[in-house]
């Protein structure tokens, strides 16, 4: 008999399970409170209304369901067979009837935490590929799931922000997104600091940096690309444009 609880026992996989779950029972929130045709509406992504959102969020969790079944079995399964397949699935997943698109969304999810739960202590470490090409071992997943259930709560603009964001998510996808822009060489003479705290990213070596500073939501925010407010740029003037982030994905 399979049982009921995560076969990992270590504290820091744990907790990040944790952190995944917990996004998911916040999107379920936002998506629930959303009428059927409130699913109609644009959401905080150009071209994409609530029902794409909704739709991308329930086919990540199947993608990255086949991860974890690659890292128990060893047989491979791509998350995706191909980039035009899943933008494919997401647009065809948009068009499904309210009841169904819901269904995708609690379906995959609970298909994904059993998953999850059921994979052995030692098969964590086992190596799989993201749809970028990455090789990661499975226990990445669980942070791949995790950014992508809390922001994307947000975009269902359904009046969650990046405030309802647990602290240590936004460090590390703020993190995640200026070491991306440092590998590509397109964080030159931007220096982010985050008010109250002494985390510093981007460009420290830079000797006139271009200074963004603001809370960490509200930094993290601009970073994914999603609004400046609350975000300055040290030593402007008041209302002085903030420089567009560089392209995070």
């Amino acid at each position: 008999m399979v049982a009921r609880h995560d076969q990992t026992t270590d504290p820091v996989l744990l907790e990040g399970l944790l952190q995944a779950r917990r996004g998911t029972a916040f999107f379920a929130r936002k998506l629930n409170e959303l009428t059927d045709a409130d699913l109609n509406g644009d959401s905080l992504l150009p071209g994409w209304t609530r029902r794409h959102v909704t739709a991308h969020i329930g086919y990540n969790a199947r993608a990255i369901a086949r991860l974890i079944e690659w890292a128990a079995t060893g047989v491979e399964t791509p998350m995706y067979a191909s980039t035009s397949v899943r933008d494919h699935e997401i647009n065809f997943g948009a068009t499904l009837p309210p009841i169904a698109l819901r269904h995708l969304f609690d379906h995959s999810a609970v298909h994904l935490n059993v998953e999850w739960r059921d994979l052995p202590a030692e098969a964590w470490h086992h190596k799989v590929k993201t749809a970028q090409g990455r090789i990661v071992p499975a226990e990445e997943t669980v942070w791949m799931r995790t950014r992508e259930v809390w922001v994307h709560a947000v975009d269902l603009d359904n009046g969650a922000s990046f405030r309802d964001i647990p602290e240590p998510v936004l460090e590390r996808l703020l993190k995640d997104i200026t070491g991306a822009w440092h590998t590509r060489g397109t964080d030159t003479g931007l220096l982010i600091r985050v008010t109250g705290t002494d985390l510093t990213c981007g460009d420290t070596s830079a000797e006139n940096p271009t200074l963004i500073t603001g809370p960490l939501a509200a930094i993290t925010q601009w970073a994914t690309g999603r609004g400046t407010h609350d975000v300055e740029v040290a030593g402007s003037s008041v209302g002085s444009l903030v420089p567009a982030a560089p392209k995070w994905i």
